[in-house]
C-alpha cells in the first residue's frame, strides 16, 4: 500500500494536493494542543503516546513526538522500502513545527479551551476527522501508528485495517496509567479518546468520500419495467435491470439497480407502492458514486 504519488511540480493537481496536506497538517496539530492534550486524551497515533508522556513526566509534546517518529520513518524505510514519498514527510514535518509553536508560544500549559468534556471531546473529534481526511485527500500519510501497523502487517496476516485499530486501540488502553485528579484510574480518559476516535472516522469518510446524500437501491417486482422506466423517464437517473432465481422457489426474477438521491428515492418508493406493495426493496447508504450524472472519476481524486 503504497503512499508516493507524482504530481507534476507546480501543476493546478500538485497546488490542490499539497494545499490539503498542509492544511490537515496544521488543523491536527491545532486541535491537539488545544482540545486533546488539555484533557489528557490520547485517541490513538504517536500523539496519543506523547500526550501520556506529558501527562507522567511534562515532557512536551513537540519533542516527545519528534524522539518517536523519526525513528519511525527510518525504521519503516529500511523494513518496507522507500513507500512514504515526500508528501509523508512534509506531513509529519508540519505537524511538528506548529505543535512546537502552539505549545511554545500560542498555549504553554496546555490550558482548557472549552470547559465542557463531552463537548470538547465532540470539537476534537470533529477536527481531527477534518485534518486527517485532508491528509488523507492528498494521498499521504501522517506516519506514526500507520507505519507500525505496516511493519506489524508485513509479518502478520492481520489486515492493515484491523491492525490500525489494534494499535491505536492499545494507545486508547495507555490512557489508564494516567491518575485522575481524584487518584483513581482514569476510564473516564480512555472513554473521551474512543469517541474522538468514533466521530473521527465518520468525519474522514465525509472528507473523502463526500456525504452520504445518494442512496443505492435493489428492487425486485413483477412490475420492474415500470419501475425502471420511472426512474429514467421521471427522474432522469440510469437503472440497470438483472436476472436472478429465487433460491426457494426456483422462479426467475427480474432486479433493478439504481442509484438517487434521497428525495427521488421518496418519488420512487410512492410509484412502487402504487403499483406493487409487495415489491422488494433495499436500500444502502452509497457512499461515493463515480460515473455519468454524478462525480466523475477526475474529481473525485482532486
Amino acid at each position: 500500500m503504497p503512499f508516493t504519488t507524482n504530481e507534476k511540480f507546480l501543476s493546478k493537481e500538485w497546488f490542490i494536493v499539497y494545499s490539503y496536506l498542509l492544511a490537515g497538517s496544521i488543523i491536527f496539530a491545532v486541535s491537539d494542543i488545544l482540545f486533546v492534550v488539555p484533557y489528557r486524551l490520547a485517541p490513538g497515533g504517536i500523539y496519543g503516546i506523547a500526550t501520556v508522556l506529558n501527562t507522567l513526566f511534562d515532557w512536551k509534546i513537540s519533542y516527545s513526538t519528534f524522539s518517536m517518529e523519526i525513528p519511525l520513518v527510518i525504521l519503516g524505510t529500511i523494513i518496507l522500502g522507500p513507500r512514504f514519498g515526500v508528501k509523508t514527510i512534509v506531513s509529519i514535518v508540519t505537524i511538528l513545527v506548529t505543535v512546537w509553536i502552539m505549545e511554545t508560544y500560542i498555549s504553554p500549559g496546555y490550558p482548557k479551551v472549552i470547559f465542557d468534556p463531552m463537548l470538547n471531546t465532540i470539537v476534537a473529534g470533529v477536527f481531527y476527522g477534518l485534518s486527517i481526511g485532508f491528509i488523507f485527500k492528498s494521498r499521504a500519510t501522517s506516519g506514526g501508528s500507520d507505519i507500525v501497523a505496516m511493519i506489524l502487517a508485513k509479518y502478520t496476516r492481520i489486515s492493515l485495517g484491523k491492525l490500525v485499530m489494534i494499535v491505536d486501540g492499545a494507545i486508547v488502553l495507555f490512557t489508564l496509567v494516567q491518575p485522575t485528579e481524584t487518584g483513581h484510574i482514569g476510564w473516564e480518559y480512555a472513554i473521551y479518546s474512543l469517541i474522538i476516535i468514533f466521530i473521527e472516522g465518520k468525519i474522514i469518510d465525509m472528507v473523502v468520500s463526500g456525504a452520504s446524500y445518494h442512496k443505492t437501491v435493489l428492487i425486485i417486482s413483477d412490475h420492474f419495467q415500470s419501475i425502471a422506466e420511472k426512474i429514467n423517464n421521471d427522474l432522469k437517473r440510469g437503472a440497470t435491470i438483472f436476472n436472478g432465481t429465487g433460491a426457494y422457489t426456483g422462479e426467475s426474477k427480474k432486479m433493478v439497480y439504481a442509484v438517487m438521491s434521497r428525495r427521488e428515492l421518496e418519488i420512487l418508493k410512492k410509484h412502487i407502492r402504487e403499483i406493487d406493495p409487495k415489491a422488494f426493496v433495499n436500500v444502502t447508504e452509497a457512499n461515493e458514486i463515480i460515473g455519468q450524472g454524478f462525480k466523475s472519476l477526475n474529481e473525485s481524486l482532486e
